[in-house]
């Protein structure tokens, strides 16, 4: 007998494309027309797909948005295989490394856009920035929890994860998010990127001790 069909296959290659179509053009009908005014029905026209198959593929306007932001989101989570940091210099490594993603993605002008995107809609459409806290800031934060997690278990900083994450956060971001988000800021330079990294990283060790100093010290 023939095997049945699976109703758990695999989308196929057509699928795929047509599905990053359908995003690609409600990401790009947000920006323009803001997230509130835009209609399911502009969408799929950008697209040139039916309403149907709109629904089908990705779902309704407000999971739209939430793929679109997932899809980014991705480019901020650590690989599965980051290596165990079995010093302090390679504590600097990994957070120097993970501190130039973060601003590199982040302050890309789409993902700034986004952000200014949640501010204006924030009392039509709140969903938006829910989305942006749930989706993409929790993605980095639960990233530097997980290495900060891994550093004092190693007792190489002596700290609460959660409270090293925002304070590591804040030193490599201080002002510039405002600023670019203000427009007062341009997108910075690789090498300011790095020099920002590394800056914030330095800083970030001299507060936090190893675990075995900072058992010492109280």
């Amino acid at each position: 007998m023939a095997a049945k069909p699976s109703n758990t296959r695999q989308e196929s290659i057509e699928e795929l494309a047509v599905k990053q179509r359908i995003l690609d053009a409600a990401f790009s009908a947000f920006m323009e027309g803001g997230y509130a005014e835009t209609s399911t029905l502009q969408i799929a026209s950008r697209a040139r797909v039916s309403k149907r198959a709109l629904y089908a593929l990705v779902g309704n306007k407000q999971e739209m948005l939430a793929a679109c932001i997932r899809e980014r989101a991705k480019r901020l989570q650590l690989p599965t295989d980051l290596p165990e940091p079995r010093d302090r210099e390679d504590l600097a490594q990994v957070l120097t490394s993970f501190g130039t993603r973060l601003l590199r993605e982040i302050s890309d002008p789409t993902v700034i856009a986004v952000f200014r995107l949640a501010i204006a809609e924030a009392i039509a459409a709140p969903e938006i920035a829910q989305t942006l806290d749930s989706v993409a800031y929790e993605t980095t934060r639960a990233a530097l929890r997980g290495i900060m997690a891994r550093a004092q278990s190693s007792r190489l900083l002596g700290g609460h994860p959660n409270e090293m994450a925002e304070h590591f956060a804040g030193l490599l971001w201080g002002n510039l998010l405002l600023r670019l988000l203000l427009r007062i800021a341009e997108q910075p330079t690789h090498g300011e990127i790095a020099r920002r990294a590394r800056d914030a990283t330095a800083a970030f060790l001299r507060l936090y001790p190893e675990g075995r100093e900072a058992a010492n010290s109280e």
